[in-house]
C-alpha cells in the first residue's frame, strides 16, 4: 500500500494520472476527520492531500477565499474571524462525533461532502457558497470551473457537481468560496421543558414571524444536558438564534418573547454561551460518546420528523435531536440498531426524505446502504456522471455504493429539502 502525499496541484495530477494508467484505486482524504463515514474503501493506495494547504487569495473587501483543498478549516476560520467574517454556513466538525479530534476537517473536505451548520435555514450549504474549483477527474485530466466572483452562469457549474460527491468524481485542488461579515450580536432564546410536537409547534411559529430567526434546534430532555458541558441542565430545550446588530437582535428577541410567551419558560442566553451551543448542536456533541453505537442523520420535513421518530421509538430504542426547525433529525441507536429498510420505511411512511447512516461499526457499513438509495432514474444519471469523470473508477471506490464501478451522488448532504 502506498500513500502519495503532493504538496502541489501538478503533483496531484501526476499521481491520478498514474493511478488511471495502472487501472489503481485511490482513497481520496485530507486529514482523515470524514472517513469513517461511507462503506468500507475499495483501495490499496491513498491519496493524501493534507500537505496540498495554503491560503492563495483573500481579499476582505470583495468577500472571496481561495484556498488549496487540504488547508485545515480550523486556519480558514481563524483568519476570517480576524477580519470579522465567517463562512456563513457553518461547516459541521465530523471528528468528534467519529472518534476522532476536532478541527482536522479541511476546505476540501468542507465541499466534497458539503457540508452546513445551524445556520443552513438561512445561509445555505456549502454549494450555494462556492464560487469556483480546480480539480483532476479520474481520468487523469485536470479542469477548472467557475471563477472569483458571484455571477449567473450558462451551462454546467461543475463546482457545484462537486459538492456531495464524497471524491467520487474529482480530486479537488483548489477552492474558492464566497464569504460574509460576521454578526455583531448573537443571542438564543431558549424554551425549556417542550415535547417534540409542541417544539415542532414552536419553531415553525417562530420560523414564519418577522423575528428572522437564523437557526432553530430542538434538544430533548436528557440531550439537552450534553451540550454547552451541562449549563443547560437536562430539562428539555426548543432554541432559537437571532443574529445582527445589538438593538435590531433585542428589539426581536423581544417580539419573540411576546410571541411564544405561553409556550412554555424562556431563558435568554448570550455571546459566548450562544455560540457554545450551537456549535455543539452543529457538531452533535449530544451523540460523540467515543462509542460505536450508530448514528443516523435524517433529512425529511419538519412537520413529520417528531412523529416519524416517535413511531421509530415504539419498534427501537433511540434517542434524537432536532436541527433545522426539526428537518434534521440526529438518531443515536441505543439498544442494537434497526434494520435500514425500517428506518427508510417509517421515513417514506411520513411523507419521505433521506437517511445516510453517519457512524456504525465497519462491518455495519458494510452491509447496509450507507447513503440513501436512489431511484433508478437518478442511478442511472449517477452512473452516467461518474462514467464521465471516472471511467476505470479508480476514486473512492465503493465508498457511495456496493462495487467499485458503482458511484451516487449524496441526496442528503447534495442540498436536497430539509
Amino acid at each position: 500500500m502506498t500513500t502519495f502525499t503532493p504538496v502541489t496541484a501538478s503533483e496531484t495530477l501526476s499521481t491520478v494520472q498514474w493511478a488511471a494508467a495502472e487501472d489503481a484505486p485511490l482513497e481520496i482524504l485530507g486529514h482523515g476527520s470524514k472517513r469513517g463515514i461511507g462503506r468500507p474503501q475499495q483501495s490499496e493506495h491513498t491519496l493524501d492531500l493534507s500537505k496540498l494547504t495554503g491560503v492563495t487569495l483573500y481579499e476582505p473587501a470583495e468577500l472571496v477565499l481561495s484556498a488549496r483543498a487540504g488547508t485545515p478549516l480550523a486556519e480558514i476560520d481563524q483568519l476570517l474571524a480576524q477580519n470579522g467574517q465567517q463562512l456563513a454556513f457553518e461547516p459541521m466538525d465530523y471528528g468528534p462525533l467519529l472518534g476522532g479530534a476536532p478541527g482536522k476537517g479541511t476546505i476540501g473536505g468542507v465541499l466534497a461532502a458539503n457540508l452546513s451548520g445551524p445556520r443552513r435555514l438561512k445561509a445555505g450549504a456549502a454549494r450555494d457558497h462556492i464560487l469556483g474549483i480546480s480539480a483532476v477527474a479520474g481520468r487523469g485530466e485536470a479542469f477548472k470551473s467557475g471563477g472569483r466572483v458571484v455571477k449567473n452562469v450558462t451551462g454546467y457549474d461543475l463546482s457545484k457537481l462537486m459538492a456531495g460527491s464524497w471524491g467520487t468524481l474529482a480530486v479537488l485542488t483548489d477552492v474558492t468560496f464566497k464569504v460574509l461579515p460576521a454578526a455583531e450580536t448573537e443571542v438564543t432564546l431558549a424554551i425549556r421543558g417542550l415535547l417534540d410536537e409542541a417544539a415542532t409547534a414552536a419553531m415553525a411559529l417562530a420560523l414564519g414571524s418577522s423575528a428572522e430567526v437564523s437557526s432553530a434546534a430542538h434538544l430533548p430532555e436528557r440531550v439537552a444536558a450534553r451540550v454547552a458541558a451541562g449549563h443547560l441542565g437536562s430539562e428539555a430545550a426548543t432554541l432559537l438564534r437571532v443574529e445582527g446588530f445589538g438593538p435590531s437582535v433585542a428589539y426581536r428577541i423581544a417580539a419573540l418573547k411576546q410571541l411564544l410567551g405561553k409556550a412554555g419558560p424562556l431563558q435568554e442566553i448570550a455571546g459566548e454561551a450562544s455560540k457554545t451551543i450551537w456549535r455543539d448542536v452543529r457538531d452533535c456533541v449530544p451523540f460523540a460518546d467515543g462509542t460505536e453505537k450508530p448514528v443516523w442523520r435524517i433529512s425529511m420535513a419538519p412537520s413529520q420528523a417528531h412523529q416519524m421518530v416517535l413511531t421509530l421509538r415504539m419498534q427501537a430504542g433511540v434517542s434524537a435531536s432536532y436541527d433545522w426547525q426539526g428537518g434534521l433529525i440526529w438518531l443515536r441507536m441505543e439498544a442494537g440498531d434497526p434494520e435500514a429498510s425500517l428506518l427508510r420505511g417509517l421515513i417514506r411512511k411520513h411523507g419521505g426524505g433521506h437517511a445516510t447512516l453517519v457512524r456504525a461499526a465497519l462491518s455495519h457499513r458494510a452491509a447496509v446502504p450507507v447513503f440513501e438509495p436512489q431511484a433508478s432514474h437518478l442511478a442511472a444519471l449517477s452512473a452516467r456522471l461518474k462514467a464521465e469523470f471516472d471511467p476505470k473508477s479508480i476514486l473512492n471506490p465503493g465508498r457511495m455504493a456496493p462495487g467499485s464501478g458503482s458511484a451516487t451522488l449524496s441526496p442528503t448532504t447534495e442540498g436536497a429539502a430539509p
